[in-house]
């Protein structure tokens, strides 16, 4: 008790609530920095009641307010607490275990251990990011292997740490940050001794005693990284004269090999160039090659045995090293064999050609685990460290292999150690064995997955050699040639071609062949049959048996007519330009490949006259025009000029626009031939050979011009100018064949050629056929020049003019304005055309352009129409001659059919009105034949307004005005033709007013006709206008439901089954019968 009064006797002192309160909230952040904020407020209160009891809750009258120094004393605490456990997270960050300490020194290829506060703050963002992405079960799963860390809370990482990013931004951000040198220094090693000495006095206030000594520590800790340092320098010197003994083996081989090297090492370096790189001190198997970007100098760390595979000259890298210190690196392995030696083809494609061609294997080398795939372990010591490599890779999926994505992860990760064991294993059936397990690894294999076991095959092959892949390889292709799932079909397919260049030339062209024969035509999967023609194709690029040429052709011709599109696609980008190289090698390009294609053609035509196959056509002409970079580039290879074509000053640049777009690499000329630079000279001489020197002595350029070139155009000429499917063909494929020539023989040889044919034979209707479209579209459209253009303008007018002064058909003018006037870039052209015959003097060339405006008012933009057009038409509409006036009709309701124009429109109807109003033309029955099937083919498509105010209403008046004809064959001529107006107006909507007064009069008007003159017309109309009446007295009654359309209620079942049948009977006009069937507005 005497111990409280003195209390309350000191607590009388306004200093007192403040010791105390500083005292209390003191050792509360010592407990817990979180019950100061809770509880300091509270002790205060209970503290006043204890001393002041008499003054009960009001102690703020005689205490001053002790905020301020308790934020500032908070705030100093929580700055003291920050600095030591900084201090305590730069400790945790060098604090290494001493067994990894030993294993990353006596194992260079692993990786520098990761420190714990790294793997901590790695598992919160991974965490993370499984949380963010709903992979829940998953992130349950990593929280209970990492027990002993909090996810909820990133301070548990090590306090006075930022936060990072996300992985997402930290992905997306990698490429933007170039890392600095000092970056890449070590922690303990990288501050400067000022910053020490600063540091040292600051450290000795705050830190324990037992931090005094971290300067020694340091000091050890850095003589030990150096002497790890040393020891990966060493490692790495002997890996990098291994590396260098291994290549000096291959080069020996390759020069020898005076073929392409190779499909996987090529594929794998650029993929490489573009993985993560890691410092050279942290990864033993490392080298730095500078290369380029853009102008943009970048550091790019590939394995050591690619970047010298890819970077080092064959000449130089033999003399990386002292001769002395080459001859004393000691063998890989004890049982090291000699260099594999492959069969080389007697072929001649140029390495571009080849390199494009071998791009179409699908490896896998972008990934750690890719490259682990391509390069196979070939020694003990390679062994080692391969699984000291693959096996941190394979544990952890072993203890979660419970879930389907981990298997196939696991089993992804297994294919290096199957691969490595089956190259290596002395036993021929464990090979088997092991080569049965990676086919069978993956029971569906995706594309990755695929990629990944191709990568491995390929380089199994280039290890062991051909005798081995036919033995050990193909016996598992063919195991899996008729698998019920078609992955493993595919795999098959994919892998016949990648393992190409490593099998025997007999294998190649028998076995292999036959394999993917019988998948190309049994196979069911879109999917295998396209890789087939892929591994065909590469095949085509290694097969030299000249037996198997008809073969080849066979599967072309079967590969071409395959349904799906994505096989037709592949034999164009891959098949048929291999096949055809071989073929150009073995001479047979101009002596059977062409020839053989152009007379299928022909036959076809021959058989078709009464019905052409468009898409075997189609089929034959694409392969054509597949062929014609081939034949060019043979064209070059072998003109005079072929031996001084040499590469020497300054090379002339190719005009991005010289050759057409190619379907694929392999159609690229300057592939074909080599480089580009190469093709340019050739170019150049080219040209100047058909213009100064001619093609004396050119044989395969003769060949184009006297056989080629005479058997296209006979061709041309048998083809049905009405057809617009086979013109555009033949227009796209002498649009490539004169770009890809050139403008000079375009001008000299193809003009000629055809220009002839036409001269010659204008009496006897070539102009009528395909040849004028085909020449007008597909030769004189090459190039747009205004020369260019101009000969086109006086080829067409003067066609136009031939074909009207001779009454000919104009088919043909027309086949051309459908084809040119598809393209808006010609449509200013075809006007210029059009108003030469406006204003020619015959008549006949007038009626002419009247009628070809109707085919180019639909494409026509509505500028073009008013400004063109409409005022050409008004002029036509007004010529002297009748028949002109009659020619406009069409073209004018074809305008009234397309444009929206409000004042167009007005302009058309007041010149069809004068047609139909002006006395003069009240017995121009050509003149009301002409309105009449006009408004029946454009009624249901034109304009609402336009319909009832003026198509209907003058309908019903041309009916009347027949019921009075006393010339049965004019009356029958109109009445026909109002019928199937009636028809395909029929199910537009019509107003109740409308029907009242123009559509059921006139229907009544047409029957009076056909009760005279077609009875079983007659029958359809009298059940039309008997629905239509009780259609009309029903609205009377009752209000319709909804909007829907009384002309499409007209006719009942019964009635619509009558019409049908009877319809069918008719000689009606298939154009105006099909309206019907359309949706009306």
């Amino acid at each position: 008790m005497g111990r409280i009064f003195s209390l309350k006797a000191f607590a009388c002192k306004s200093t007192l609530l403040h010791a105390f309160t500083s005292f209390i909230k003191i050792a509360c952040f010592l407990f817990s920095i979180q019950t100061v904020f809770f509880f300091h407020t509270h002790l205060c209160f209970l503290f006043f009641n204890f001393c002041f009891p008499f003054l009960g809750w009001m102690p703020c009258v005689f205490i001053p307010n002790p905020c301020p120094v308790l934020e500032f004393e908070l705030r100093k605490a929580k700055e003291t607490i920050q600095a030591l456990r900084a201090n305590l997270t730069k400790a945790a960050e060098h604090e290494v275990p001493l067994q990894e300490r030993k294993n990353y020194k006596s194992s260079p290829e692993i990786q520098e251990p990761i420190k714990p506060l790294e793997k901590r703050a790695l598992n919160f963002l991974v965490n993370e990011f499984l949380l963010k992405n709903n992979y829940k079960l998953t992130s349950i799963t990593f929280s209970d292997e990492n027990d002993d860390q909090d996810f909820e809370l990133w301070d548990d990482v090590g306090l006075n740490i930022p936060k990072p990013p996300d992985l997402l931004q930290l992905y997306r951000d990698f490429g933007n940050h170039q890392v600095t040198a000092k970056d890449l220094v070590d922690v303990a090693s990288g501050v400067e001794e000022d910053e020490l000495e600063a540091l040292t006095p600051v450290l000795g206030t705050i830190l324990p005693p037992t931090l005094d000594t971290l300067q020694p520590v340091e000091n050890s800790l850095l003589v030990q990284k150096l002497e790890d340092k040393i020891s990966l320098l060493n490692n790495e010197k002997w890996s990098l004269m291994e590396q260098i003994r291994r290549l000096e083996s291959e080069m020996d081989f390759l020069k020898n090999e005076h073929f392409a090297v190779p499909a996987v090492c090529d594929l794998v370096q650029p993929s490489l160039d573009q993985s993560p790189h890691k410092d050279s001190k942290d990864s033993g198997q490392s080298a730095v090659v500078n290369s380029s970007d853009e102008g943009i100098n970048k550091n790019i760390h590939l394995p050591v045995s690619d970047a010298v595979d890819s970077t080092t000259p064959k000449e130089n890298s033999s003399d990386s090293f002292p001769q002395r210190e080459r001859e004393g690196i000691p063998s890989s392995s004890p049982s090291s064999k000699s260099t594999v030696h492959f069969d080389k083809p007697n072929r001649k494609l140029s390495p571009a050609f080849h390199q494009a061609l071998l791009s179409f294997c699908r490896m896998s080398a972008d990934s750690r685990l890719g490259s682990e795939v391509s390069r196979i372990a070939d020694s003990e010591k390679s062994v080692m460290l391969m699984l000291g490599r693959c096996l941190p890779h394979i544990v952890p999926n072993v203890l979660l292999a419970k879930r389907e994505r981990m298997v196939l992860h696991l089993c992804q990760e297994l294919i290096p150690l199957i691969l490595c064991t089956a190259c290596l294993h002395p036993e021929p059936k464990e090979r088997d064995q092991l080569l049965h397990i990676l086919f069978n690894l993956i029971k569906r294999p995706d594309d990755e997955q695929r990629q990944m076991i191709l990568t491995g095959c390929v380089a199994f092959a280039r290890h062991v050699g051909p005798t081995r892949v036919e033995a050990e390889l193909l016996p598992q292709c063919w195991e899996q040639i008729n698998h019920k799932y078609p992955e493993r079909r595919l795999l098959v397919a994919e892998s016949c071609g990648a393992l190409a260049p490593y099998l025997p030339k007999e294998i190649r062209s028998s076995l292999v062949l036959s394999m993917l024969q019988q998948m190309l035509m049994e196979d069911k999967a879109d999917l295998v049959r396209e890789a087939v023609i892929k591994s065909l194709g590469i095949i085509m690029g290694y097969i030299d048996d000249p037996d198997k040429y008809q073969q080849g052709f066979e599967l072309l011709l079967s590969a071409l007519g395959d349904p799906s599109e994505r096989v037709v696609s592949a034999t164009h980008q891959v098949f048929l330009p291999a096949y055809a190289a071989w073929t150009t090698e073995l001479g047979n390009l101009q002596s059977h490949l062409i020839p053989t294609l152009l007379n299928k053609i022909e036959k076809l035509l021959r058989e078709g006259e009464h019905g052409l196959d468009e898409h075997k056509l189609h089929m034959y002409l694409s392969a054509l025009q597949s062929l014609i970079p081939s034949l060019f580039a043979l064209v070059l290879q072998n003109a005079p000029f072929s031996s001084k074509a040499k590469l020497h000053g300054e090379v002339p640049q190719i005009e991005v626009t010289r050759f057409p777009r190619p379907m694929s690499p392999l159609q690229d000329v300057s592939t074909i031939i080599g480089s580009r630079e190469q093709l340019a000279v050739l170019l150049q001489l080219y040209d100047y050979q058909l213009e100064h020197e001619g093609t004396t002595g050119w044989e395969s350029l003769l060949w184009v011009v006297n056989q080629l070139l005479p058997q296209l155009i006979e061709i041309v000429g048998k083809i049905n100018v009405t057809s617009t499917a086979c013109v555009h063909e033949f227009s796209r494929f002498f649009w490539r064949l004169c770009r890809t020539f050139g403008k000079i023989f375009t001008n000299t040889k193809t003009f000629k050629n055809i220009l002839i044919i036409l001269d010659s034979s204008a009496g006897n209707g070539v102009l009528t056929k395909a040849t004028v479209p085909i020449y007008a579209t597909g030769v004189l459209t090459c190039y747009i020049q205004e020369e260019d253009r101009k000969l086109l303008v006086g080829f067409l007018e003067d066609v136009m003019t031939l074909l009207s002064l001779s009454h000919a058909p104009l088919d043909s003018l027309k086949a051309s304005f459908v084809e040119l006037g598809a393209n808006p870039a010609y449509h200013e052209l075809l006007l210029t055309v059009l108003w030469y015959g406006v204003v020619h003097t015959s008549a006949l060339v007038r009626c002419t352009a009247a009628r070809m405006f109707e085919l180019l008012v639909k494409g026509v933009n509505e500028t073009l129409v008013a400004q063109r057009v409409v005022p050409a038409l008004i002029t036509l509409s007004s010529d002297p001659e009748i028949s002109v006036r009659i020619a406009t009709i069409p073209a004018f309701g074809t305008i009234m059919e397309t444009v929206i124009q409000r004042e167009l429109l007005e302009r058309v109807k007041m010149q069809l009105a004068s047609f139909l109003e002006d006395p003069q033309y009240q017995d121009q029955h050509s003149l009301h034949t002409e309105i009449i099937k006009t408004f029946g083919r454009v009624g249901p498509n034109a304009e609402p307004r336009f319909r009832d105010e003026f198509v209907i209403p003058h309908l019903h008046k041309l009916a009347l005005v027949n019921n009075l004809q006393i010339v049965d064959s004019k009356r029958l001529d109109i009445a026909t033709h109002l019928f199937e107006a009636y028809s395909a107006l029929s199910c537009c909507f019509i107003s109740e007013d409308l029907m009242v007064n123009h559509f059921l009069p006139g229907l009544r008007c047409l029957r009076t006709d056909m009760e005279h003159l077609s009875p079983e017309h007659e029958v359809i109309l009298s059940s039309m206008i008997k629905e239509c009446e009780q259609k009309v007295e029903n609205k009377n009654v009752q209000e319709p439901q909804g909007s829907m359309s009384i002309a499409a209620s007209l006719v009942s079942e019964d009635t619509k089954t009558k019409f049908l049948n009877k319809m069918g009977q008719l000689t009606t006009s298939g154009a105006m019968l099909a309206n019907v069937f359309q949706r009306k507005k």
